[in-house]
């Protein structure tokens, strides 16, 4: 009777899911609210709680988890991670500073405590890489000049998770600081170890693992991804970042042969996941977070403008292209949510879950509009504070004007 019930409930997830993300497609936003809207919906203190599924949409959620990362880093070669970071790294310095340091304030403002503070200060830095693409895609802007700016800040920020992750595993699980610190160099350690055998025999691993048999390509890449999160999550480093160095190390046709394949799953358990972040959050927590909430997203959304305005000035763009850039970035989603997760699931703080909810949920749906409508206001906005001219001016000579345009 128990698996009659988990089917019906687990079924009826999935069937949700589809129409949602159906429903999302129809007008061109991100599915993640509603996937999160429909956890709210289902979970604690919900319309209708979920009891028999709850430990198998848990295991999913993990899935999900470690499918996204991998994905991640089925995108970007070690090569590609190791210019991106020579050529842009100050444009991740300031991407951290700007974005990171509200999320740690506002932690701390409201009494968190400093484990929360690093938390939260994740939650605001990450950008959403697939909301980001999609929204770019959408727009048709994948060819303009700002885009390679925009692809950028998102590949240092994807590079900061293998870092920053285990930190955030370490302390969440009140691990004192000596075995923290052994932590991060382990995970450093292995970072390094995974880059250094990707850049150079980057093509053995690929050639071993690769195999005309897509079914058999599936198996190896999901098995191996699978047994290396693990092995990561014993030596409490982060399954996660396993995942995505397992992601970085293969490349080529191996690479693009599995991204076709697992991109269809890491959808499936990538919504799986937001999902089951809703169902442990109470709908009746979020109301009391919800104006610092607000106001965290006004703040975060100002400063990844900026920061991608920035960013766009150094590389040479135009003003508008630095607009777009900066409005592009704004979007949260996936990465905030593992982020806190994480924090959730450890304890840590019970308001932190709802706070993050309502924050991705307000940025996720306003990413794409300031994406879309950042350059004009800011267009609008130029035309408004330059006076009118009436002609009223002198013409200089033309020897005279042609002084001051080489000036």
């Amino acid at each position: 009777m128990h698996s009659a019930v988990l089917l019906i409930e687990f079924g009826s997830i999935i069937l949700g899911l589809g129409l949602l993300g159906r429903f999302a497609a129809r007008f061109r936003f991100s599915p993640i609210p509603l996937y999160l809207l429909s956890g709210l919906a289902f979970g604690e203190g919900g319309l209708l709680p979920l009891g028999a599924s709850e430990e198998f949409v848990a295991t999913g959620a993990e899935i999900g988890v470690i499918l996204l990362l991998l994905m991640l880093g089925l995108e970007y070669t070690a090569s590609d991670l190791v210019s991106n970071l020579k050529a842009h790294y100050p444009a991740g310095l300031v991407d951290c500073a700007l974005n990171a340091l509200p999320g740690a304030a506002a932690a701390l403002l409201l009494g968190w405590g400093p484990v929360a503070a690093v938390v939260l200060a994740g939650v605001t830095w990450i950008s959403s890489s697939g909301v980001i693409a999609k929204v770019l895609g959408d727009l048709g802007r994948v060819g303009n000049r700002e885009t390679p700016v925009i692809l950028s800040v998102l590949v240092l920020e994807d590079l900061a998770m293998a870092v920053y992750l285990p930190i955030v595993t370490a302390l969440v699980a009140g691990v004192g600081l000596a075995a923290g610190s052994v932590t991060l160099a382990i995970a450093l350690g292995v970072a390094g170890l995974v880059l250094f055998a990707a850049v150079r025999y980057g093509r053995v691993i690929s050639r071993f693992v690769s195999s005309d048999d897509p079914e058999k390509l599936l198996l190896v890449v999901l098995g191996l991804t699978i047994l290396v999160a693990g092995v990561a999550q014993q030596l409490q480093v982060s399954a996660a970042v396993g995942a995505f160095l397992v992601g970085i190390a293969l490349s080529g046709e191996v690479a693009e042969g599995a991204h076709t394949l697992l991109s269809p799953l890491r959808d499936l358990f990538a919504a799986v996941f937001f999902v089951f972040f809703g169902l442990h959050t109470d709908p009746a927590s979020i109301p009391p977070v919800l104006l610092p909430a607000l106001a965290l997203a006004a703040v975060t959304a100002a400063t990844k403008i900026a920061t991608g305005y920035w960013a766009a000035r150094r590389s040479g763009i135009s003003v508008k292209g630095r607009w777009r850039a900066g409005g592009a970035l704004v979007a949260r989603g996936e990465f905030s949510i593992v982020i806190a997760g994480l924090a959730v699931t450890a304890g840590i703080e019970p308001s932190l879950g709802p706070l993050a909810t309502a924050y991705v949920l307000i940025l996720v749906v306003l990413g794409p509009l300031t994406a879309r409508y950042t350059e004009p206001l800011a267009a609008w906005w130029a035309r408004r504070r330059t006076p009118p001219d009436h002609g009223t001016t002198e013409r200089l000579p033309k020897a005279r004007t042609q002084t001051a345009v080489r000036d």
